[in-house]
């Protein structure tokens, strides 16, 4: 009974997240399209599956990997050794992201989009591998104390060097799957690990030392899938870019019924299998203790599988096909004014009621003791990313070189980290890391292949991916702006008394 009454509140919780979204395509398809969708029926069915999934996604976490990874943490913390506390920090963050379901969808679509020039596969093993090693790297970070700063500079510097040479078509997609790394299990596991490491290490602040993590896991994967994008095309061959989200997107369960089911179930067994086997390796093998309740964690990771299946197939029903229905009919309007307004209103009120965002802006009110408002930077973030999204729109629309627009706000996030106030610094970073969220991604995905599928001259792979990029840069820029004003006008005062 209790389970029932904690999987009907995750599922009324994970509702309550798409309601932003659905009062947004309400909206404009009441007042602005003035028609129904053909497949409202699926879409809405797809919708509840989505939720069903998140809450069971989420309520087996809260049963076994949440507390189990915490355990595992306070455990190595208290031992203090530096080999273990960075073997299990990569550990931690490849198993997190290999089953991380923003990066699955995301995978997904990039394979069906080449036509199979990127394998889906290797493409979430580069980022997970990328996201361990630099979770390690942050972890040792946080126990010596290097400033972020210096880090994030050199980082993405390396990141515009690569972005020059790297070809267009993985651009976008490298970009985005940097955003996706930083979502439902990466962001509690690594912001819990970088922040109780710094409580618990005599001279570190929790605000400055703690985050920062999230940060280096979003900026290393752009690294990585870019040289895998450079090795890909190297060769010169074409980009299949014919693949379209209108035939991928609106996909169902197979007819195949069982068998097709059946199938989909052993491959999210396959995405959680690495977290399982961390669990158990660090746990039986390295610290020699049991479990505390392996039944119950048991329990928990199988509603972790189903929870994945379920947001897997709610996807294909209907966040895919909403976000591709409303590129379609926006597109078909005179003008591109409510192309851009869509862009900009999802943004905001996706990002206002994102959970992990709220959870960082409330650790980072604690952490500050007052130094900083959660609810403002709730507001900040969610402009960014609503900027961030119209201006990655824009580019779509207009057909721009994604390099350009990628160099040019990594440069501005570059000087704003010299000019900022360190507190804020790694606050910032990580926040620009939790705007995507499992929801958001999807739907902001099948927008921007959505409008790449229906703009003539565009190539769904070389356009249709990035707008996630977008979403992650101008948090950043909005958060350190607002602080470096904050800084000014401070001072100002002082000087004035």
């Amino acid at each position: 009974m209790y389970y029932l009454k904690a999987f009907f509140s995750a599922f009324l919780h994970a509702l309550k997240n798409l309601l932003p979204i659905v009062v947004v395509v309400a909206f404009f398809q009441a007042l602005v399209l003035q028609q129904v969708p053909d497949n409202l029926a699926s879409m809405t069915v797809g919708l509840l599956i989505v939720a069903a999934g998140v809450a069971l996604f989420l309520q087996g976490l809260d049963l076994s990997i949440f507390p189990v990874g915490k355990s595992l943490s306070n455990q190595f913390a208290r031992k203090g050794s530096v080999p273990l506390l960075l073997g299990f920090g990569f550990a931690l963050g490849f198993s997190a992201v290999v089953a991380e379901p923003a990066l699955i969808a995301v995978a997904m679509q990039a394979q069906e989009i080449s036509g199979g020039q990127i394998d889906a596969f290797t493409l979430r093993m580069l980022v997970a591998v990328s996201v361990g090693v630099v979770t390690a790297l942050g972890v040792f970070r946080t126990i010596f104390g290097f400033p972020l700063h210096w880090f994030m500079i050199t980082g993405y510097i390396m990141v515009v060097i690569v972005t020059w040479f790297a070809p267009a078509e993985i651009v976008g997609l490298a970009y985005d799957s940097g955003g996706v790394t930083t979502n439902v299990v990466t962001v509690p596991l690594i912001a819990a690990l970088g922040i109780g490491l710094a409580t618990s290490i005599r001279g570190r602040n929790p605000l400055i030392d703690g985050f920062g993590l999230v940060a280096l896991a979003v900026m290393v994967p752009m690294i990585t899938v870019q040289v895998y994008g450079i090795f890909v095309y190297g060769s010169g061959g074409e980009v299949s870019g014919a693949a379209s989200l209108l035939e991928t997107g609106q996909s169902k369960p197979s007819a195949n019924g069982l068998w097709s089911m059946l199938s989909e179930l052993v491959g999210m067994v396959r995405d959680v299998l690495p977290i399982i086997l961390t669990v158990l390796v660090f746990q039986y093998l390295v610290l020699r203790k049991s479990l505390a309740n392996p039944v119950k964690v048991a329990f928990g990771f199988v509603l972790v599988i189903l929870g994945l299946y379920a947001f897997v197939i709610g996807l294909k029903m209907g966040l895919f096909p909403i976000g591709t229905s409303m590129a379609e009919q926006l597109i078909t309007l005179d003008g591109y004014l409510f192309v851009y307004l869509f862009a900009f209103t999802i943004g905001f009120a996706t990002t206002m009621a994102e959970p992990a965002l709220i959870a960082i802006g409330q650790q980072a009110e604690e952490a500050a003791a007052g130094q900083i408002n959660g609810n403002v930077i709730r507001i900040l973030v969610a402009c960014g990313v609503a900027v961030g999204i119209t201006i990655g729109v824009h580019r779509i629309i207009v057909g721009d070189s994604m390099h350009f627009y990628i160099m040019g706000g990594y440069t501005v996030v570059i000087l704003l980290t010299l000019a900022a106030p360190r507190y804020i610094v790694a606050l910032a970073y990580d926040l620009g890391g939790v705007t995507t969220s499992e929801v958001t991604v999807p739907l902001v995905t099948a927008l921007g292949i959505g409008l790449a599928s229906n703009i003539e001259g565009r190539n769904i792979l070389i356009d249709g991916f990035g707008l996630i990029a977008f979403a992650s840069i101008f948090p950043i820029v909005t958060v350190m702006g607002y602080a470096i004003l904050a800084q000014l006008m401070t001072r100002r005062r002082e000087v004035d008394t």
